[in-house]
This record gives C-alpha cells, sequence and structure tokens, in this order.
C-alpha cells in the first residue's frame, strides 16, 4: 500500500497530463470502469485510464477495438501508462502489485478447477504472465504461468516480478496479441 500511496504522489503530474490529453481525446470520459474478480472470484471495480474511444457502427455495436484506439491511447498503452490508476484498487485493497492480472467476470463460469485457481491470491496490476509475454501469449499458457505463480508465491518472486515489469514497460514487449490490440476472448478451451 506504501508502495502505491508513493507511487500515485509521483507520477500524479504525470497523471494529470495523461487525464487532459484523455478527457480531449475521449469527450470528457478518461477512465474506464469495469466490474473484474479478485481474489476468490470477489467482484470490485477496477480503474484505468480510457484508450478507447465509443464509437459504433449503424446497428450500435461498438467498433473493433483497433478501430476505437485513440492515438492518445495507444500511446498511454504502449508505455503502460493505462494501468497506473489502478495504485488506486491497490490502496482499496481490492487487488496488489502482483499476482494474476483480474479478468473479465464473464470467464469466471469457464475456467477448469486449475484456471479457477488464480483466484486464490489478491489478482494484481501485474504478474508472472505478464512478465513472461503479457498478451503475446495463449491463455493456457497464461492459466499455466498464473498458477504457477499461486503455488510459489513469496516476496522475492515478487521483487522479481516487479524488477521484469520495469524492464518489460520500458521495451513495450507484449502488448498487443498477434491477431489484435487486444487479448481475443477466452472461450473456455
Amino acid at each position: 500500500m506504501l508502495l502505491a500511496l508513493g507511487g500515485l504522489l509521483l507520477a500524479s503530474p504525470l497523471l494529470l497530463f495523461v487525464i487532459l490529453f484523455l478527457t480531449i481525446a475521449n469527450n470528457g470520459h478518461p477512465f474506464f470502469f469495469q466490474t473484474r474478480p479478485g481474489k476468490n472470484g470477489k467482484p470490485f471495480r477496477i480503474i484505468k485510464f480510457k484508450t478507447m474511444n465509443d464509437r459504433q457502427d449503424a446497428a450500435g455495436n461498438l467498433l473493433p477495438d483497433a478501430d476505437r484506439l485513440t492515438p492518445v491511447g495507444a500511446f498511454v498503452r504502449k508505455t503502460s501508462l493505462d494501468e497506473l490508476p489502478q495504485l488506486i484498487n491497490v490502496l482499496k485493497g481490492d487487488i496488489s502489485l502482483v499476482g494474476p492480472r483480474p479478468l473479465l467476470v464473464e470467464y469466471l463460469p469457464l475456467y477448469n478447477e486449475e484456471q479457477a485457481r488464480r483466484h486464490e491470491v489478491k489478482p494484481g496490476i501485474t504478474g508472472w504472465a505478464q512478465v513472461n509475454g503479457r498478451n503475446a501469449i495463449s491463455w493456457e499458457e497464461k492459466f499455466r504461468l498464473d498458477v504457477e505463480y499461486v503455488d510459489n508465491i513469496s516476496f522475492a518472486m515478487d521483487l522479481k516480478i516487479l524488477m521484469l515489469t520495469v524492464k518489460k514497460v520500458f521495451k513495450s514487449e507484449g502488448i498487443n496479441s498477434a491477431e489484435s490490440v487486444t487479448m481475443e476472448k477466452f472461450t473456455g478451451r
């Protein structure tokens, strides 16, 4: 919690600039809120910077992610600045700095017994799967890495993940999947 508070304070000038530019790019809406499952699947509202606009087709359906990603949003994603507001979730106790990334609530019934083990610990802003491929790896590999973290959780592992996260952010590795600007939906395979 102290690291999260310190991070928010240190990053506050940068956060204000990002808020300003995203407010302009997203018609006054710089933040994205969504319900995600936390420890033991308990839902909470995650806060992130909004990197995509809400443009829709003639039928009222959202356009594909690649068509909605704003130039400012692309920069915010590439630099992982979109994750910084989650420090507020850390302060609230919803998540930790390190743990399996909180995914969508709609995925909960799709997990097999082993995959569901990822919810035995608090989710995190970064995790073992993120430093080992992020969105560029398969769902199966992501879940295997999440459970590996659950089985081997330690302060030393958390420090290693935090250091590797800093490296990955500076190299901008694994942000997008091979097919999309976001990870494809999990279908329970």
